[in-house]
């Protein structure tokens, strides 16, 4: 991952100046709004699709789910459901609230060192900072969706009127897109502030809050300040979802900017933290009952494996050991010992 943070930057910064310089000529415009596109979504996919494979495939044969609560085991004894469940629904309901709210980082505690002893505390506006970004993440996504479909989905309709509910200025302010700021903003205030967190934290942690963010200022510049054409957005989105780019001629350079940030974004997905997003669903951790006590649970990639057994250890010694006035098993020496 260390390789490709340190090729994405570069990368990035490349993309930007041939934004700058490129996007007047025709040839530019293809590269910037076709090409690199297209060969973002495809490192992202084969990227995405590989390491999901990798998972899949490595092998998990014993029940090892992270618990914390009283596994099922006598009848009056009350089991913990969804902190360590029994069975597969209870797996389910496990997972669901794990990747729709985040629910061992709203139980998670900080531990720090104060006069000699520990003293824990509440980790709350982390795992509501978190669950505000990804959230937020996630609306706007779906939102952008109208780009690339026609007709537009009601769903996304009725989503984009509920996320500009307050009808703030004109055009209407979205509720998600100041909470993605706002969240991603605190998310990284936290990593300069906190000395423990910034110890641990790596350049590529910082670099994607970074990357998401300005996707999201670039995107709220062009909504708010320095608008585009939609009209021509929209013609590029649906030419490029079905295979038939259409390149406008009068795009201004912040949407050039914002589709750069995108495309580095998509490259670099795959190969950096945020594969979370994928593995998380095949996490064994996460995913699986804990039934060890109900069922014996058998290693099916055993493989047979050639054995010494004490027997056959007997007889290809069997001469040295009477030789050296050692007892031999009595079944293999005619039921007398070799002292006699």
């Amino acid at each position: 991952m260390s390789v490709v943070f340190a090729a994405a930057g570069p990368v990035t910064v490349t993309l930007l100046g041939v934004a700058r310089e490129g996007q007047a000529a025709t040839a530019g415009r293809v590269l910037l709004w076709v090409a690199v596109p297209y060969a973002a979504l495809a490192i992202f996919l084969a990227g995405f699709c590989y390491r999901v494979a990798q998972w899949a495939l490595s092998p998990v044969p014993f029940r090892i789910p992270t618990t914390c609560g009283q596994q099922k085991s006598l009848p009056w004894i009350r089991a913990a459901s969804l902190e360590n469940p029994s069975t597969g629904m209870g797996a389910v309901a496990r997972m669901a609230l794990e990747i729709l709210l985040f629910r061992s980082l709203f139980r998670n505690n900080r531990a720090e060192l104060h006069d000699g002893q520990y003293v824990f505390g509440e980790s709350k506006w982390l795992w509501l900072g978190a669950l505000a970004f990804h959230w937020a993440l996630l609306v706007i996504v779906l939102r952008h969706l109208r780009l690339v479909v026609q007709p537009v989905p009601a769903f996304v309709t009725v989503l984009a009127g509920w996320d500009s509910f307050f009808q703030i200025g004109t055009p209407a302010l979205y509720f998600s897109d100041v909470v993605l700021v706002c969240a991603g903003l605190y998310l990284l205030l936290r990593r300069w502030q906190d000395p423990l967190v910034r110890y641990l934290s790596q350049l590529a942690d910082y670099f994607v809050l970074l990357l998401v963010l300005g996707i999201a200022g670039s995107g709220i510049l062009m909504r708010y300040s320095m608008r585009v054409d939609l009209v021509d957005v929209k013609r590029l989105a649906l030419g490029l979802a079905t295979f038939h780019p259409i390149i406008p001629a009068g795009l201004s350079l912040v949407f050039v900017i914002h589709l750069m940030l995108v495309c580095t974004l998509a490259v670099y997905f795959p190969f950096s933290k945020l594969m979370h997003m994928g593995g998380v669903f095949l996490s064994p951790t996460r995913n699986l009952a804990n039934n060890s006590r109900m069922k014996r649970h058998i290693n099916p990639w055993n493989y047979p494996v050639k054995t010494h057994t004490y027997a056959e250890w007997e007889d290809e010694f069997r001469e040295k050991i009477k030789a050296a006035g050692i007892p031999l098993d009595e079944a293999k020496s005619g039921g007398t010992s070799s002292t006699d």
